[in-house]
């Protein structure tokens, strides 16, 4: 079986992957290294959770020697910040008994520290697009120096609609660079990126996105309606020996903020909530809070789907059935990690059904359905969504009969029944006070009274 001693890695690396405690190398860490390591430009194409930031980041920092230099060398794209800091905080851990600087660039921070901080000098830069080329565009930061461009979960960077900003940031590196990148699915944006940009990759691929990993276990509810599924959530929860750690996903901002307050009653001091209307502050203390088992319970949106590395969730609930089949395998991916066992729970209701069958037909496995548990109550309550779906959007406390007013008690004076009209009405005005209306009007006048 191969170990990481057989990759001949430095003495510093070997040390600090001892104390994190990683002994035998993930398929795509294993086929990716010597690639990487040759400067030959690399597609990577392997699920989530198993170890693609390893497999990039390893090789780099077993080839990056010590330099003075201020500018970046190493490039490292990723599509948000929370997986700007994660990319940082793990190569930091790999780099530990180097003297390899690593700074993380993101939006939603005062760009001036971040200014700062980069004329302080950094040998790998992880970023996201936006704010790499507003440090790039403002003179602050200089990519001439990069020589390894990673860009990291590029399918959702493509999904969120940085192509163009790519492009530009293309246009700021050097020519002569390796590019590296990793992915969980081939889509035609993809293989388009490819073709423009790198130069005859070589392509490494450990499974189908699609294939469900083995060590996850797969059930689904049938469930009516939302509120429904907030009792079925709530009652599942309720046994915290089993449900230890809880990640819920629900399809957008709305949904999400919607069963947060539903569960405020009973679950509100062991829940938290992420989404992209939160500030980044509160974005990041939610995972850390729910990382850290301060929180049992996490609402969120597919913004946490791909990328982060979350401690030994038990759980994740797909509360809303995704529309894209491919979401779903990156949301169960939170589970399941590094060969732990995970448990992943789909509730759909009969507009979903359909969206549940395209997941099944990309896995080519049926979901095994569970029974309705027949203690949890069936809500009649429905969302203004659920309303507009079933066409019962009136609202039921309205008063049905129409309110006719009395007459006033008494009529209109006739000034108050004059009526504006327009533009005869000047015209009577002009005549009445013998004011002329236009200029053409005075010159005329001036006329009748020479003759």
């Amino acid at each position: 079986m191969s170990t990481f001693e057989n990759l001949n890695l430095s003495k510093l690396l070997q040390n600090a992957i001892a104390e994190l405690g990683f002994d035998t190398p993930t398929p795509i860490q294993e086929e990716a290294f010597p690639v990487i390591l040759s400067g030959k430009d690399i597609v990577g194409i392997a699920q989530t959770g198993t170890g693609k930031t390893l497999a990039y980041m390893l090789p780099i920092l077993q080839d990056l020697k010590f330099s003075k230099q201020i500018n970046p060398r190493v490039l490292v794209l990723v599509p948000t910040r929370e997986l700007v800091l994660q990319v940082v905080e793990m190569a930091e851990s790999f780099a530990r008994y180097t003297s390899i600087r690593v700074l993380g660039v993101y939006g939603g921070v005062n760009i001036s520290t971040q200014k700062q901080k980069v004329a302080q000098g950094t040998d790998i830069l992880v970023a996201t697009p936006g704010r790499l080329y507003d440090l790039a565009l403002s003179g602050s930061l200089q990519l001439k120096g990069v020589n390894k461009l990673v860009i990291d979960e590029v399918d959702v960077m493509l999904d969120l609609g940085f192509r163009f900003q790519l492009a530009n940031i293309f246009e700021l590196l050097p020519a002569r660079r390796q590019n590296i990148m990793f992915s969980a699915t081939m889509t035609d944006e993809v293989a388009a990126l490819i073709d423009d940009d790198f130069v005859t990759p070589a392509k490494i691929s450990i499974a189908l996105s699609g294939t469900p990993l083995d060590n996850i276990e797969q059930q689904c509810y049938d469930v009516p309606n939302f509120y429904t599924k907030v009792n079925l959530l709530s009652h599942l929860v309720f046994n915290r020996n089993e449900f230890r750690k809880v990640l819920v996903f629900v399809s957008n901002k709305n949904s999400a903020d919607r069963l947060f307050t539903a569960f405020q009653e009973k679950h509100s001091s062991e829940t938290g909530i992420i989404h992209s209307n939160k500030t980044q502050n509160y974005r990041f203390k939610a995972i850390k809070d729910f990382d850290e088992g301060k929180n049992r319970i996490l609402i969120a949106t597919d913004i946490i789907a791909r990328g982060l590395d979350l401690d030994k969730v038990t759980h994740v609930i797909n509360f809303d059935t995704p529309s894209f089949p491919e979401n779903y395998i990156h949301r169960i991916g939170r589970t399941g990690r590094a060969e732990q066992q995970g448990k992943s729970i789909l509730f759909y209701t009969e507009k979903e059904e359909e969206a549940k069958d395209r997941i099944e037909a990309l896995m080519s496995y049926q979901i095994p359905l569970l029974d309705f548990p027949g203690e949890v109550e069936i809500s009649s309550q429905k969302t203004p969504e659920e309303r507009a779906i079933t066409g019962d959007t009136k609202n039921p406390f309205r008063n049905e009969k129409k309110i006719v007013l009395a007459p006033g008690f008494h009529e209109k004076k006739a000034k108050n029944m004059k009526t504006n009209q327009g533009g005869s009405y000047k015209k009577d005005l002009a005549l009445k006070y013998k004011k002329p209306k236009t200029k053409g009007d005075k010159t005329f006048k001036g006329r009748d009274k020479k003759r």
